[in-house]
C-alpha cells in the first residue's frame, strides 16, 4: 500500500524542517524526504548568524521579511526547545561591524547606513574607538570604530535544524532520510505523489520542494525551470582566544561568531564550483588571514574543525516562496542563500499558512518564481566547476 500524507516536503534541511514543524503542530499530515541526512548540506554548515548582512537591501520587502523572522526567534527558540527537548542555543550576542577608515568621507557613509538600519526599526549605536576596545580589546590595531547593533543573535544552526525535526516528529511528522524523490507523478497540472530511490511511492494533496542547492533538480521532474545554483561556502572553527570575543564581530571580509562550546567560527567564502563540496587549502587561508588582521590574537589559537557547505542561490540572491503558476498544488521554499537559518522561521510560517488556508501571505509575494519571467535553464542551472571566487558573503 502506498502511503498517504496531505503534504510531501523534499528536503530535510532547516527550511524543510521548519515548514514540515509549522505544519504538524497545526495537525497537518507532513511527510519530508531527505536524501542524505537531516541538516547534512547547508543548513548544517551555517554559522547560524542573525546579522542582517545586508541591511541596505534594493527592496525594502526583503529587510521586511529577514525583520519579521528574526523577531520570531526568541519565543521560538523557547518553544522548540520544550517541544523538541533541544536548546537550539539562541543568543543574542549583539553584533560590531567594524570600520577602518577615520576619514570624513567614510564617516558619512557608516552615518548613513545606520540611519537607514534606526529606520528599519534596528537598535544601532556608532561606536568610537576607545568604545569599540571596550568592548572587543583583541581587535586590531587598525579598528577605528564599529557600528554595535544590539539586537542581533545567533543560534548553533545544527541544533536548530535538529530542534525543528524532532518538534515535527513529536507532532506527528514523517521524515524520511536516506530517501531521494525519483519522479513527481501528476495528472496534467496536479500532483499526485512522489516516487522515491527506495521504490516507494508517497502520495499527497500538496508538494513543498524545499531541497535547497538541489531545488532545481526537482524542478526539472515537473518542467519547472529553478534559477538556484550552488555556491559553496568554507568556515572554520577555532578555540576562543584569552579574553573570548563576545560578539559576532564583522570586518576585513569575514564574521567571527562565539559560540557557547567555546569556540568561534570564522567564514564564510562565497565560491561558484557547481557540487564541489570540499575544503580547499585557499578557501581556509583566505578566511584564516583575514581573521588574523581583524584579531591578531587568533594567530596563535587552535583550529577546531573545518567544512564546507552548498548555499541555494539565485540571481537576485533572494528567496524563491509561494506557489508555482500554472500547478494547483506545487510550493516553493527554496534559494534563500546566505539566509536560510534567518529565514527559517518566517518561511515556515507562512508556507504553513498558505497550505493550510490557500491564500498567499502578503509578505512573501515579492518572491514569487515569476519575478524571473522565462528564465533559461541552462544559464544558471550549474556553476562551472573551475571557477572559483573567494569572496566572503558580507562584503
Amino acid at each position: 500500500m502506498p502511503h498517504t500524507t496531505d503534504v510531501v516536503v523534499v528536503g530535510g534541511g532547516v527550511i524543510g524542517c521548519a515548514i514540515a514543524y509549522y505544519l504538524s503542530k497545526q495537525g497537518v499530515d507532513v511527510t519530508v524526504v531527505e536524501r542524505g541526512e537531516i541538516g547534512g548540506q547547508a543548513s548544517g554548515a551555517a554559522a547560524g548568524i542573525f546579522s542582517l548582512l545586508k541591511p541596505l537591501a534594493k527592496i525594502d520587502e526583503y529587510n521586511r521579511l529577514l525583520l519579521a523572522s528574526r523577531a520570531l526567534f526568541p519565543a521560538l527558540a523557547l518553544e522548540l526547545e520544550a517541544v523538541s527537548g533541544i536548546n537550539p542555543e539562541y543568543d543574542q550576542t549583539s553584533t560590531l561591524r567594524t570600520t577602518r577608515s577615520p576619514s570624513s568621507k567614510a564617516t558619512a557613509r557608516v552615518e548613513r547606513w545606520a540611519e537607514s538600519c534606526q529606520h528599519m526599526g534596528l537598535q544601532v549605536q556608532l561606536l568610537t574607538e576607545a568604545e569599540t576596545r571596550r568592548l572587543e580589546p583583541l581587535l586590531s590595531s587598525e579598528i577605528c570604530g564599529a557600528t554595535y547593533i544590539a539586537d542581533e543573535g545567533q543560534v548553533r544552526a545544527s541544533a536548530l535544524v535538529a530542534a525543528y525535526a524532532q518538534a515535527a516528529s513529536n507532532c506527528g511528522a514523517t521524515l524520511k532520510t536516506g530517501c531521494e524523490v525519483s519522479d513527481i507523478i501528476h495528472d496534467a497540472r496536479k500532483v499526485q505523489g512522489v516516487m522515491t530511490t527506495t521504490g516507494e511511492y508517497i502520495a499527497c494533496n500538496s508538494l513543498v520542494i524545499a531541497a535547497g542547492a538541489w531545488s532545481a533538480r526537482c524542478g526539472k521532474l515537473l518542467d519547472i525551470v529553478l534559477p538556484i545554483a550552488p555556491q559553496r561556502g568554507q568556515c572554520l572553527a577555532l578555540q576562543q582566544p584569552t579574553p573570548p570575543l563576545q560578539h559576532i564581530v564583522l570586518g576585513y571580509g569575514v564574521y567571527l561568531a562565539p559560540k557557547q562550546d567555546g569556540t568561534l567560527i570564522v567564514g564564510a567564502t562565497q565560491e561558484e564550483t557547481g557540487f564541489a563540496a570540499h575544503v580547499t587549502a585557499s578557501g581556509l587561508l583566505s578566511l584564516l588571514d583575514a581573521a588574523i588582521k581583524l584579531v591578531p590574537a587568533l594567530a596563535s589559537c587552535q583550529v577546531e574543525r573545518m567544512w564546507a557547505g552548498l548555499r541555494p542561490k539565485t540571481p537576485d540572491n533572494f528567496p524563491i516562496l509561494g506557489k508555482v503558476a500554472g500547478w494547483e498544488n506545487v510550493l516553493l521554499a527554496t534559494g534563500h542563500n546566505s539566509f536560510g537559518v534567518l529565514l527559517s522561521a518566517v518561511t515556515g510560517q507562512t508556507i504553513a499558512e498558505l497550505v493550510i488556508r490557500g491564500q498567499t501571505p502578503e509578505i512573501i509575494r515579492p518572491f514569487a518564481l515569476e519575478r524571473f519571467g522565462n528564465y533559461p535553464q541552462d544559464e544558471y542551472s550549474s556553476a562551472k566547476a573551475d571557477k572559483s571566487v573567494n569572496q566572503t558573503k558580507n562584503e
